[in-house]
């Protein structure tokens, strides 16, 4: 301190000069002195200080520039020299302002250099200029011209950079004003203003100054009066420099002209967002318009181009009009957009929005109608009619002109009509405008003309537009006016009246009666007169009834046209009742004529007439004459105008029904036949519809009017039917009753003791007596049944001991009652295990011959008893699993094969280990014995075991892995059957064995399996031995035919086929008929014939009911079969293989005649079958061995129904019913030959040959024999009532009702299913439509009861019809393919109560295996039906039913057969089917609700995916299916819906299938919340999770949750508003929570109808709406909070661009995910952009904040 004391001294020495040199002198000192007395040490500072405080001028002079020269030698800090003169700065003597002011600018010109540009302060407080600007006032001048200098000295080091400098300068200036003094503001005018005018001086560096001062416009304070002005000064120099500069670059040439033009742009946008904020500003616009015309005026002075981006600023004047009130500011407005119209006139506009006139529409109408009822209409929307009609009309004034816009521009017209009548003026003046311009010639629009008259009506609205718009109109409708005017006059007069009824005056003189006349040859002007007539009629009958006269002036015209509309207007008044018809029918009726020869007054005449109904049986002779008038127009056949008279008919038609059906019976003769005829003979859609209504109204009377209690007439009995019942007691005489042996086949199906004689026996003898009886006959009749190692006889004997056993378990039931009173399933079980015991005992004591039948016996009682006999089916097949393995023993192994085949098929469900065991045995034995016979025995019981794999539901209480695992057991134990049998059979079927390998490739092998090789060699050592045991290789053919219906339900279709075409290539003569295979192997391959003529039918039954043949192929078949025989009679062999093929041939071809007749679909010649039966007749009336003699016999039982060797039936019993039905006429046969007229005496007489061969014959073997096929053909048919007469042991089931309908034979009802029944017997189906198919079957469905007849075989036969018709199609009658089919099941549904048939159909149709093969449109009809599928099956059937649902929605999504649209469909009808099941009764009550829900969440997860941005185009089909989805959940209980629908934590992004589930559930959520099945908390629950989840794919997610806040309170709204922007603050995902908030803030401000949904315009938009919407008193008590999260998250994104700028990686507390960085710059711009809008809500802090941010 000591070192500068004296020179401090002299400093106040009272002389400058020597002042100056003590300064200099200190500071010459502190260059050289040491560090501890340097500039920096505490002395230097200090001396340094006193000089800067000194109150000399020359020292305080001398100081400055000392401590300038020290920074500029780096002798002192720089930042320490602006601390120093800052401090200094704020305590001086004013006096020394300016000088401190230039020395501090002078540093920072040096501090900016040194820095190369760099030097950026952290915060505004920072800046060397704000700090001299906050230190005083006197600082303010001196310091402009420091900025000013700072600018030119730094020019060289990029003007980009001191403009960036200068920002936040500028900023604070500006900012600061509104809380200042009124000095700021004039400081702030010379800064721009000297800016600007500096740019004058650098125009090539004058763009980023402009740049600079153009974005500090937007801060600019315009509360006040006074603000606007020194705005619009300011706006004014830079808007003048901008000009200078602009003139100076045009000049030079520069490159910077187009960089300048768009500058100019921003400059204008920013100004006229002053004049279009929400901020409403004080003063006129017609200064600052004027303005910036001035600036767009020079540039093209300049010759410069119009460039594109200046439409904005069209679009932004459009308002400032719009919004302002003054004539003369408006027309300033409209002179500068002329301006900018005319520039741009050289380049023509192209495209265009979306369509958005219609929607306009749509929601102003939608407003209108909830203001009519009172409803409350949203805030926003009210807002939107009360400030944007006017900027609407402005846009479409300007696109009315527009080419290809212009008609929606007049359409958005008619929609601002409709939302603010009182702009009706304005409206009708610019259509004056505009009609006035397109009627100049040289104006090719023409067609807008009328469009635009189109508008007035609307304009009426409001009652003071009334007395205008009609003297707009009345010119038009002078006399002398061109005729085309008038009519359209009045037609708008019309419509004018319709919108405002006191506009009826006028119109009414308009439509005067004379009118007609006067105008009588000018008929467009009449036309439009009846027209209105008949308008005014329809909307207003009480003001048509003041028209009365002229509508009897259009009824009088002779032009028909005219004469239609005045029966239409009649029609209404008549509907209303307003008139009385048949008063009105006294004057016009003389008036109804010509309609015979026009359809358009016939249509007309028949509206009229329906009206005649109310009233009819008043006026007796006038309703009879009106019935006959339309009854002549519906029976009417004109040529030509096929659509029109169609119409009329319909009209016709329609109109009769309105009768009631006495009167119409009354007065048209023949009434109801004659509509039966028109039914059966028309085939257009719309006639058929109404005559389906019609005879819809027929059969509900006829229903009405039925007599109760009518016993329906019995049917008396055919002569076969009296021949089998007296059969028993004819064969089994007093005298043969004890001799069981002697007819062995016979006693065991028809039995010899009566019911009465067990009951007796079991009461007389107890039970021990009762078995002991059974079993002396079991015993006897099993050492008399010789089955001669023939499989097939081994099978009739098996079908035989079935009958047997179920007799003796009735009897012992009666003993047990008779003893004592315990359960039915403990006395079934009890009576089973007794006759089980003596059986095996008897087995065992037995002869081989008694032994094998015995074993077959153990069989049939085990397929009797219920499924649930667990212990009886276990101990039957450990006993045979024994015989079954004992080699010695080939009698023994054979019957026990076939046996435990047939009791695998009839375990319970849950059984899987025994049979798997059966299986796996009979798959041992077959590979493992050397017996042939033993082999087939196998193969058959292989066959029996296929019935029941993969047909039945597990258990409820097992798990679905078990369920899985024991699925898959059985698929592997069914590909092992396959393989093994097609492996067995390939060296014996040689050409064959390609197909049969392939078919082995639809089973993979699995690890399990036996070696192939030691397989395929298994038969072929001993292939030419054989013929000597035919029987094992017809036993594998049959065993691989069986498997059938097993490999259908795996869904391997192609192999059912396979089968199929193989057994019918093994069968000689049916070759043809199967490609592909040919002759090489035909001696071994003959062997296979046997087999397969007794397989064949069994294959073609099942393929017959699930469509896997055609009707040309059973044909050929049947004839197959035919030749077949003759070849074997026509030869004389004796051979034991012709024996059995010719056995086989014969059974089989009756086998396959029954199953084509019964099942009721496919036709047959009555000659072809009378040819079959006949040779099968000489099979058993000829001399032949008796094998031969009983196929033959066997062959005509099995025709007419007995299925004998047929285990398991494809046809039900009560297919046999008879239909009284009589086809005596017809050529061809459908139904059973038993009950067919037209077989009835042929089959009779066969009957009665074998009949008597039974009762008397010489050859035992032959009687025995015939015997036997009577009894198979007698117990099916009589083995109903058996079994309804051991109901005791079985209950029936759920759906058999006996029916007993008693329909009249004349009724409607039955003439329409005989009908049906017989309408395609001919076969070709080329008579009938299959539109009138399709109506008979609705008519019926709607019939409250049918008669008796086989609706199964109808709708079968039905099915399958379009497929025949397809190509007889008229190509004007379009059908939607599938119709008659889904008719058919609509049909079924309807009936299947009453009738089993159909339940049966139904049950077939919904079984999986069967429902994957059906077309889509009846696939889609069955899921949409699931809920009365529900109603109409049992309850196991109906988990299946459900399981199966949810499978097969599991497996198609992988399919390649459905496309998505097709995959979706049936999804739609599966969830309104659920819905279905769930509206019907309650939840709490439904045993299947679990199945449900399982299948509602399979649907769920089939649902649409949330869609991203880029495939928004959402579908109609995905928006339906989710509308159904949400229907359905919303009746699901609400405890599992929630449990369903909670979401976890899932990390977006991975973006897996959990994260795709989840958002499907958080949609799922919303819509449910909107239609209130769950409250809002829930889905704000998933608030924070949804906006913090990746913006790819959440986007539809958002526009689902944003649509249920609408109609949410306020409060709500705003609580998630501002929980959203809270959100942001930390989101790793902030695009996805701003585009939540464009969409929310959107849909509430006032601006949504016009705002476009995407989510980049949802973005770009933010700025708008949120500023519209917090400017709404309402919404702005959450302004403040909102705009600081908002600048926060702002902050935290210009943070997060400027690290990403910097490839800065350093972790981060608040991370951003990396699939965000694209979106960087633009939610940038938008959110300061968005922050800039709403800073009035921040403090000054936040506002520089905000301002400091640099964004590009």
């Amino acid at each position: 301190m000591d070192s500068y004391t004296s020179l401090l001294e002299k400093t106040r020495v009272p002389q400058p000069s020597l002042q100056k040199f003590a300064v200099i002198s200190i500071f010459s000192k502190l260059r050289t002195a040491p560090v501890h007395l340097g500039p920096d040490s505490v002395p230097g500072s200090h001396a340094i200080s006193q000089c800067l405080h000194s109150s000399s001028p020359a020292v305080v002079d001398q100081t400055v520039r000392e401590l300038c020269r020290l920074v500029l030698d780096s002798n002192l800090d720089l930042f320490q020299a602006l601390l120093d003169l800052q401090s200094v700065l704020e305590g001086s003597d004013p006096k020394f302002a300016t000088l401190f002011v230039k020395s501090l600018g002078f540093l920072v010109r040096v501090g900016f250099e040194r820095s190369s540009r760099s030097w950026t302060p952290e915060s505004h407080e920072d800046h060397p200029f704000v700090k001299i600007l906050s230190s005083r006032r006197e600082v303010e001048a001196e310091l402009v011209n420091q900025v000013l200098l700072f600018m030119a000295k730094n020019k060289g080091l990029g003007m980009v950079e001191v403009c960036e400098f200068l920002r936040p300068f500028l900023n604070f200036s500006i900012l600061r004003i509104p809380f200042s003094d009124s000095s700021s503001i004039l400081f702030v005018r010379r800064l721009i203003s000297s800016m600007a005018s500096f740019c004058c001086s650098f125009p090539n560096e004058a763009m980023p100054i402009f740049s600079l001062l153009i974005n500090c416009l937007k801060y600019f304070p315009r509360k006040s009066l006074e603000e606007t002005r020194n705005f619009g000064y300011v706006a004014e120099c830079v808007i003048d420099s901008f000009i200078v500069v602009l003139r100076q670059l045009v000049g030079k040439g520069s490159q910077l002209i187009t960089e300048a033009q768009l500058c100019g742009v921003e400059l204008i946008e920013n100004v006229l967002s002053l004049y279009t904020s929400s901020h409403k500003q004080s003063g006129g616009a017609e200064p600052i318009v004027e303005l910036l015309k001035h600036m767009l005026t020079a540039q093209k002075d300049l010759a410069l181009q119009y460039i594109p981006e200046l439409s904005s600023v069209i679009l932004s004047l459009s308002v400032v009009l719009i919004e302002s009130e003054l004539e003369h500011e408006q027309l300033s407005v409209l002179k500068f957009i002329h301006f900018l119209l005319k520039w741009k006139s050289e380049s023509e506009m192209h495209g265009g929005p979306r369509s958005w006139a219609y929607q306009l529409k749509e929601l102003a109408l939608w407003i209108v109608e909830r203001r009519r009822l009172g409803l409350p209409v949203p805030l926003s929307q009210e807002i939107f009619l009360t400030e944007m009609p006017l900027l609407l009309g402005a846009i479409a004034a300007v696109l009315v002109m527009h080419p290809s816009l212009g008609s929606a521009a007049i359409d958005a017209w008619a929609s601002i009509g409709i939302m603010d009548p009182k702009l009706g003026v304005p409206l009708l003046l610019a259509i004056l405008f505009y009609n006035n311009i397109f009627t100049r010639k040289d104006v090719t629009y023409k067609n807008m003309q009328l469009k635009l008259l189109g508008m007035l009506p609307s304009l009426a609205l409001q009652s003071g537009m009334i007395p205008l718009v009609v003297q707009t109109l009345l010119p038009m409708l002078h006399k002398d006016a061109k005729p085309v005017l008038y009519a359209t006059a009045t037609r708008l007069l019309c419509q004018t009246w319709e919108v405002n009824d006191r506009v009826f005056g006028s119109l009414q003189g308009v439509l005067l009666p004379k009118g007609f006349t006067e105008f009588m040859s000018e008929r467009n002007i009449c036309i439009s007169m009846a027209v209105s007539i008949r308008d005014v009629c329809r909307k207003n009958p009480d003001r048509g009834v003041d028209l009365i006269l002229s509508v009897s002036a259009c009824i009088e015209s002779p032009d028909p046209t005219i004469q239609s509309f005045g029966f239409q207007s009649l029609s209404h008044l008549c509907e209303a009742d307003v008139i009385d018809f048949y008063t009105a029918w006294d004057v016009i009726a003389k008036h109804v004529q010509g309609y015979h020869e026009d359809p358009v007054l016939a249509y007309s005449v028949c509206l009229l007439l329906r009206w005649g109904a109310m009233d009819a049986d008043a006026y007796p002779e006038a309703s009879r004459e009106v019935m006959k008038i339309v009854w002549g127009v519906g029976c009417s056949l004109r040529m030509g105008h096929e659509s029109q008279w169609a119409k009329a008919k319909a009209s016709a038609f329609e109109a009769l029904t309105q009768y009631e059906i006495p009167s119409i019976v009354n007065n048209i003769s023949n009434f109801k036949q004659m509509v039966m005829d028109l039914l059966l003979s028309e085939i257009n859609p719309d006639v058929l519809k109404a005559l389906e209504g019609l005879q819809v109204k027929i059969i509900g009377y006829e229903h009405s009017i039925r007599r109760r209690y009518v016993k329906e007439k019995k049917v008396p009995a055919s002569k076969i039917e009296k021949l089998l019942d007296v059969f028993p007691q004819v064969i089994f005489s007093s005298g043969k009753r004890s001799n069981a042996g002697e007819l062995p086949g016979a006693a065991l199906l028809c039995g010899f003791f009566t019911s009465n004689d067990l009951r007796n026996q079991g009461t007389a003898r107890g039970l021990e007596g009762s078995h002991s009886g059974y079993e002396d006959m079991m015993v006897q009749i099993a050492g008399s049944l010789q089955l001669s190692r023939n499989i097939f006889v081994a099978l009739l004997s098996l079908q035989s001991w079935k009958a047997f056993v179920r007799r003796w378990m009735r009897a012992n039931i009666l003993s047990i009652d008779a003893k004592v009173s315990v359960m039915v399933s403990d006395k079934t079980s009890k009576a089973a295990n007794n006759i089980l015991k003596i059986m095996m005992r008897v087995a065992e004591e037995s002869i081989p011959r008694s032994a094998e039948n015995i074993a077959l016996a153990i069989a049939a009682l085990c397929a009797v008893v219920p499924p649930s006999a667990h212990t009886i089916k276990s101990t039957a097949s450990k006993f045979l699993l024994g015989w079954l393995f004992q080699y010695e023993h080939e009698h023994r192994q054979w019957s026990a094969a076939m046996s435990l085949g047939l009791i695998s098929s009839s375990l319970h469900v849950t059984d899987h280990k025994p049979k798997f065991q059966n299986i796996t045995g009979l798959l041992e034995v077959l590979c493992c014995s050397k017996s042939p016979l033993v082999k087939g025995a196998c193969g058959i019981g292989l066959g029996f075991s296929c019935q029941d794999l993969l047909s039945r539901v597990e258990a409820t209480d097992d798990s679905t892995a078990n369920e899985e695992n024991h699925k898959m057991q059985e698929e592997r134990l069914l590909g092992r059957i396959v393989r093994t049998l097609s492996l067995i059979l390939c060296p014996v079927a040689d050409s064959s064995a390609n197909t049969l390998e392939s078919l082995c490739a639809h089973f993979p092998a699995s690890t399990d399996d036996i070696d192939t090789s030691v397989i395929s060699g298994l038969l072929y050592d001993n292939c030419d031995d054989l013929e000597d045991d035919i029987w094992g290789i017809a036993g594998l053919v049959i065993g691989l035919g069986s498997c059938v219906g097993a490999i259908f339900r795996r869904g391997a279709y192609d192999a059912v086929l396979k089968i199929k075409d193989l057994i019918i290539s093994w069968i000689p003569h049916m070759t043809s008929l199967v490609q592909n295979f040919d002759s090489s192997g035909e001696r071994s391959e003959i062997l296979l014939s046997v087999g397969s003529c007794l397989a064949l039918p069994l294959v073609v039954a099942f393929c017959q009911r699930v469509e896997m043949v055609d009707g040309n192929e059973l044909d050929h078949l049947v004839n197959g079969y035919m030749e077949l025989i003759s070849e074997l009679l026509s030869v004389n062999k004796s051979d034991n293989f012709h024996k059995s093929l010719l056995m086989a041939s014969t059974a089989g071809a009756g086998s396959l005649l029954a199953c084509i007749l019964n099942e009721g679909v496919h036709v047959i010649e009555v000659e072809r079958v009378k040819c079959l039966l006949e040779l099968l007749r000489k099979c058993y009336s000829s001399t032949y061995p008796p094998i031969i003699h009983l196929g033959g016999m066997l062959g005509v039982v099995n025709a007419l129904g007995a299925d004998a060797g047929n285990l398991f039936h494809f046809h039900p019993l009560n297919s046999l019913v008879h239909s009284g039905y009589d086809q005596k006429e017809h050529s061809y046969i459908s139904g059973p030959i038993l009950v067919n007229p037209a077989c009835e005496e042929h089959s009779t007489s066969l009957m009665q040959e074998i009949f008597l061969v039974a009762q008397n014959s010489d050859d035992h073997q032959l009687q025995q024999y015939a015997a036997w096929a009577v009894s198979f053909l007698r117990y099916r048919l009589w083995s109903r009532e058996i079994l309804n007469s051991a109901s005791v042991t079985q209950s029936e089931s759920a759906g058999s009702k006996p029916v007993s309908q008693g329909v009249p034979e004349d009724s409607a009802v039955m003439k329409l299913g005989l009908w049906l029944k017989s309408f395609n017997h001919s076969g070709t189906g080329s008579n009938t439509h299959m539109c009138t198919v399709a109506t008979i079957l609705r008519c019926l469905s709607l019939a409250p009861r049918l008669p008796t007849l086989d609706w199964g075989a109808i709708v079968r036969r039905c099915m399958r019809y379009e497929a025949q018709v397809t190509g007889l199609l008229m190509p004007h009658i379009a059908l939607k393919e599938g119709t008659l089919r889904e008719e058919c099941l609509h049909f079924a549904l309807v009936h299947a109560k009453q009738f089993d048939v159909l339940l049966t159909f139904l049950d077939e149709l919904a079984d999986l295996s069967r429902f994957r093969t059906l077309e889509l449109s009846l696939q889609s009809c069955l899921l949409s039906h699931v809920g009365d599928l529900i109603k109409l099956f049992s309850g196991s059937r109906l988990e299946k039913l459900l399981d199966d649902v949810t499978n097969y929605l599991s497996s198609v999504t992988s399919d390649q057969v459905h496309d998505l649209e097709q995959k979706s469909s049936l999804q739609i009808c599966c969830w309104k089917g659920l819905y279905q099941c769930l509206d019907e009764a309650s939840l709490d009550s439904l045993e299947y609700i679990k199945n449900i829900e399982r299948c509602m969440e399979v649907l769920f997860s089939l649902l649409p995916t949330p869609q991203s941005a880029a495939v928004m185009e959402v579908d109609q089909l995905n928006s339906i299916e989710w509308s159904e989805a949400v229907r359905c959940l919303a009746k699901a209980r609400q405890g599992w819906l929630l449990d369903f629908l909670q979401v976890s934590h899932l990390d977006s992004r991975k973006r897996d299938v959990q994260f795709v589930e989840v958002l499907k559930k958080i949609q799922a959520k919303a819509k449910l919340a909107r239609i209130g099945s769950i409250s809002l908390t829930e889905l704000g629950k998933l608030k924070s999770y949804l906006l913090n989840s990746e913006s790819l794919g959440t986007w539809g997610v958002l526009l689902e949750v944003v649509a249920t806040l609408q109609p949410a309170e306020g409060s709500v709204k705003r609580q998630w508003l501002v929980d959203a922007v809270e959100i942001s603050c930390v989101s790793s995902y902030p695009s996805t929570v701003l585009q939540f908030l464009g969409l929310l803030s959107g849909s509430c401000c006032k601006y949504m109808p016009l705002l476009i949904l995407d989510p980049s315009s949802v973005l770009s938009d933010l700025p708008v709406t949120l500023t519209s919407l917090l400017s709404e008193p309402s919404w702005e008590v959450i302004a403040e909070t909102f705009t600081s999260y908002l600048l926060t998250s702002t902050e935290r994104i210009y943070s997060w661009a400027t690290k990403l700028s910097v490839a800065d990686d350093s972790p981060s507390s608040q991370p951003i995910d990396k699939s965000e960085n694209d979106m960087v710059p633009f939610l940038l711009r938008v959110m300061h952009h968005a922050c800039v809008c709403l800073k009035d809500y921040l403090p000054l802090e936040k506002q520089l904040r905000l301002a400091n941010m640099v964004v590009m």
